[in-house]
């Protein structure tokens, strides 16, 4: 652990890890800080950083070695890409300290969502870890002590009943136009649980409407998933006009309509993932939570926390039931 000294002349930092003692002084106590913060990385992972390596090179061979292997693929690429390009990543991995992610964090949170940078730092994350532990070219990773900024409340918006009226007023009946689907496909998501990505992707040769049961070959979490449909989920999709994906929608189409038909029905604060929530407080009067997280494809049944929301009200009435 570093210490710090008010000196005549500035701020001395002092350094003591693994047996290695160093000292200097700074104008200010936030310059001392930082070499400080450096000066201990340089120490514990000396002998095993490149010093040629640049970050955007770890970040370059990631995004070549282990993203084009996932189904988030895009998305992780993007990143890497962008922050190659930054000062960030122009830094040699021998530069690098927390305090230079924590300046980045910072610098973030004036532009993205708190949710946003979790992500993008856990992505980090992953980054560093396989540097360490696969690849050999850090010892540490300098993303340890850098705090995460704090995770937001879960959601708890649900739709009103007179919302969806108006919702559906916006929206139309009509569902050989696709402003209606879109709202259809809220609809549905309402009553299966199934996210955006899911629904947009789905295939009549995904579909036992007999069976009633929907086959997801790809999920989210990278694995396969059947979802039961209940009676009104059947009716919905034999409503729909004959097409192939099921509800004739790209997922930019699908985002763009239905923010056309919410803001035409003047209803606030409601995403169209919010309809997952919606289900999900709708499903856990009906299904125990193993069948209810089965269902929904979440393999931590303490995850189903950040979407279920029966109110007091309601449990009270039910316990007399």
């Amino acid at each position: 652990m570093a210490t710090f000294r008010k000196t005549k002349t500035g701020w001395r930092a002092e350094v003591a890890r693994a047996g290695v003692r160093a000292s200097k002084v700074f104008p200010s106590k936030r310059e001392a800080q930082d070499w400080a913060s450096r000066k201990e990385y340089e120490i514990l992972n000396g002998s095993k950083i490149s010093a040629k390596m640049k970050l955007r090179d770890l970040f370059e061979r990631y995004s070549r070695e282990v993203s084009s292997k996932k189904r988030g693929y895009k998305w992780e690429a993007l990143r890497l890409n962008r922050w190659g390009k930054s000062d960030l990543g122009e830094k040699s991995l021998s530069e690098l300290s927390p305090a230079d992610f924590a300046a980045w964090r910072d610098a973030r949170l004036q532009k993205v969502a708190p949710s946003t940078v979790r992500r993008e730092m856990t992505l980090m994350g992953s980054v560093f870890s396989v540097a360490r532990r696969e690849w050999g070219v850090i010892g540490d990773s300098p993303l340890t002590d850098v705090r995460k900024p704090q995770e937001a409340a879960p959601r708890d918006r649900l739709p009103t009943s007179a919302e969806l009226e108006r919702l559906e007023l916006s929206a139309g009946n009509d569902l050989n136009n696709a402003t209606a689907r879109a709202f259809h496909a809220f609809l549905f998501a309402g009553e299966t649980a199934m996210r955006a990505g899911e629904i947009v992707d789905m295939k009549w040769e995904h579909v036992d409407l007999e069976r009633r049961v929907v086959d997801l070959p790809m999920t989210k979490n990278g694995t396969s998933r059947q979802v039961p449909l209940s009676r009104r989920a059947v009716e919905m999709l034999e409503r729909l006009p004959e097409a192939d994906p099921v509800f004739a929608l790209d997922s930019r189409q699908l985002d763009v309509l239905w923010r056309k038909v919410r803001d035409r029905a003047a209803v606030e604060g409601l995403t169209f993932h919010d309809s997952r929530h919606w289900a999900i407080t709708q499903l856990a009067k009906k299904l125990d939570v193993m069948d209810l997280a089965r269902m929904v494809g979440h393999r931590n049944v303490n995850q189903l926390l950040t979407y279920y929301n029966e109110s007091a009200e309601d449990l009270a009435k039910r316990l007399d039931g």
